[in-house]
């Protein structure tokens, strides 16, 4: 007969869950960084234009200035409307507001199980979940419409793993649905998969399948195996490569692999190399207080 898990063993398991399910969190930690020369197909084959907005959004949304972001994305979206990176984009942007206002920013949350747990972040506001959803699924409708006809789009297979993303974390870390996270976590991972298959350049994607192999590969080894029954990759060797590519020649998402790997050094409680992470931050965007502030925790 099956032993009953233990409360510490449950509890273990449901952060374990909220980790794997950071695939594209706590990101206004970070200002956007300048566009690179050899960028991903995603990002490679939109109008001059267009990547103009989507970086000054971008920026705007990491600058916690999300009326602002919100703007520019709206712009772009009326400039392109077949775009899915137009409604994820905006999504993100309200994402990242209930973020601000719940109190999810702080690094602090997730280097300390007990922090997590103990921090409750108030009732979520209705209106951001509406609107965030109907971006999400106006996201979908487009992508899906261009991957009918191109199953090797980039760009819509990049949307795609951004909004599971984005599910992922709102389930996760606001709405505290630890589980449902985990399985919008699995099916972003697919597409990023996708996504590397088509270009294995595209060092964005490198994150989603990276931060699952990393964060799952810090567990014990009877939860590794219990989330690896449940389809959860737990290489942390692995993972911890695919982070540092994003985090070396990601685009969108190359500050945030940064700051998860820096995350991933205080939990295993590496705080020379979390310090050394966060310091390269806080030079590369000194306009962006967070950097310091966590900074000044560590010490």
């Amino acid at each position: 007969m099956m032993t009953p898990p233990t409360k510490q063993k449950k509890r273990m398991v449901k952060i374990t869950l909220l980790l794997c399910s950071l695939t594209f969190p706590v990101c206004a930690f970070c200002q956007h960084s300048h566009v690179r020369t050899a960028q991903t197909h995603a990002t490679q084959n939109q109008p001059a234009e267009t990547a103009s907005l989507i970086d000054q959004g971008f920026h705007k949304m990491y600058d916690l200035h999300f009326n602002q972001a919100h703007a520019v994305f709206v712009q772009w979206m009326a400039m392109h409307p077949e775009d899915p990176m137009g409604p994820v984009s905006n999504a993100a942007a309200y994402l990242f507001s209930e973020f601000h206002r719940t109190g999810v920013l702080d690094m602090q949350l997730f280097t300390n199980d007990n922090n997590y747990m103990d921090h409750k972040p108030g009732p979520p506001s209705r209106i951001v979940k509406q609107a965030f959803d109907n971006d999400l699924d106006k996201t979908n409708q487009l992508a899906d419409a261009v991957l009918a006809k191109n199953p090797k789009d980039a760009r819509s297979l990049f949307a795609k793993t951004l909004a599971y993303g984005l599910h992922a974390d709102y389930e996760s870390l606001i709405a505290r649905h630890d589980l449902k996270g985990f399985e919008y976590t699995k099916a972003g991972s697919q597409y990023a998969h996708e996504l590397l298959q088509v270009d294995p350049h595209a060092y964005d994607a490198y994150l989603a399948v990276g931060m699952e192999n990393y964060i799952l590969g810090l567990k014990p080894a009877p939860v590794r195996w219990l989330l690896t029954m449940a389809g959860g990759e737990t290489n942390k060797d692995l993972g911890e490569k695919d982070l540092e590519l994003t985090a070396a020649d990601g685009h969108y998402l190359r500050p945030l692999a940064k700051l998860l790997l820096a995350v991933a050094a205080m939990r295993d409680k590496d705080k020379p190399k979390a310090r050394q992470l966060l310091s390269s931050l806080a030079q590369e965007f000194p306009n962006n207080p967070l950097y310091a502030q966590q900074l000044a925790k560590i010490d």
